[in-house]
């Protein structure tokens, strides 16, 4: 998941959307210093190296770098994300999906479906990927445009590049932001999380440069305020994770009274969230599931991939998924984000 630019949703999951403090920067907090020592002015002199290096113009630097201080509190929320736990217990599902599935995002969610139906279909028809799957998305990440954040992102990842707990990163970040500048957008378009997330569907710059796309062909992905454009760069990156046309990410299933799914857990080790993947059986075919009595709920052909998935364990809820659930995995690698996306999918067109 950390190849191809797709770590940013999975580590901006847990990213505090809070209140900028762009137009009046405070200055660096006496506490706050890179790993390393540098001073921040000096990095950020190596860091426009880089940027002009990579064809970055000196116009851009400068209105992107004015006044720019290190933010403190960029530093205390990326200090406080949690790390990797290492009990086995997790939450159960249930709660987190009347939380996140709940009448209000379902019915603004069937809100966007059906005001811009016709959008959506053409964009459906050009990318293989349900237009439910796309507002489910526009959904979660930023309550179908409503919060977005509104973090300077030149001084956040400057921030963050400069602190140097993931340096390279961050610095990657930064240059790739100052090249979206150079599309014309100004400092005060260019917000959002802290951690370096923008727009409607919250990508990182990294991935706006490579994935976002024009969805109404005037020239730009504009995903800030055009939903065409919204809805096609995030369409293209569920395309280019290799979403499946015409698959359900996953469908209820019936599992038998005292069937021990233990005995069918994948025996594979992700090289990305592990904790994620350990959760889920081994793939069979639907036929091999049902020799073993496990029936989906809905339709799926025989021949077709799926791991068990019952994250409550024995007698709650159980799934099986298709590898399109793998490919919400790649937007935001967490099962219940993953679960939430596909079940306010769902909802929305039932």
């Amino acid at each position: 998941m950390l190849t191809k630019s797709r770590f940013s949703f999975a580590f901006l999951f847990a990213a505090v959307l809070g209140i900028a403090q762009f137009t009046t920067p405070q200055p660096a907090n006496a506490q706050v210093q890179a790993r390393d020592g540098i001073e921040f002015d000096a990095y950020m002199q190596l860091l426009k190296a880089r940027a002009r290096a990579e064809g970055v113009s000196e116009n851009t630097l400068a209105r992107m770098t004015s006044g720019l201080t290190p933010n403190a509190r960029v530093i205390r929320l990326d200090q406080g994300q949690p790390g990797t736990p290492t009990r086995r217990g997790y939450p159960d599902l249930a709660p987190y999906i009347r939380t996140h599935v709940n009448s209000t995002r379902i019915a603004g969610g069937q809100s966007v479906y059906r005001n811009n139906r016709s959008t959506l279909s053409r964009v459906e028809a050009d990318y293989g990927v349900p237009a439910e799957i796309i507002v489910a998305i526009f959904g979660h990440e930023t309550s179908y445009g409503r919060i977005r954040g509104n973090f300077d992102l030149s001084r956040s990842l400057a921030t963050l590049a400069w602190e140097g707990r993931r340096r390279e990163l961050f610095a990657g970040e930064w240059v790739a932001l100052m090249k979206v500048a150079e599309k014309g957008y100004s400092r005060d378009q260019l917000i959002g999380s802290y951690a370096g997330a923008f727009g409607n569907p919250q990508f990182l710059p990294s991935v706006y440069l490579r994935l976002a796309a024009d969805g109404d062909g005037d020239g730009r992905a504009n995903i800030f305020n055009n939903r065409a454009d919204t809805f096609a760069s995030i369409a293209n990156y569920f395309r280019d994770a290799g979403w499946r046309t015409g698959q359900p990410w996953g469908v209820r299933a019936s599992v038998p009274n005292g069937f021990n799914v233990d005995a069918y857990k994948t025996k594979l080790k992700a090289a990305v969230c592990p904790r994620v993947h350990e959760r889920h059986s081994q793939w069979k075919t639907v036929a091999e599931w049902r020799e073993l009595g496990v029936a989906p709920l809905r339709y799926l052909p025989d021949n077709t991939l799926v791991s068990l998935f019952q994250p409550d364990g024995p007698g709650k809820p159980a799934w099986l998924l298709t590898g399109n659930y793998r490919v919400i995995l790649e937007y935001n690698c967490s099962n219940y984000y993953a679960m939430s996306v596909g079940l306010l999918a769902d909802a929305i067109v039932n």
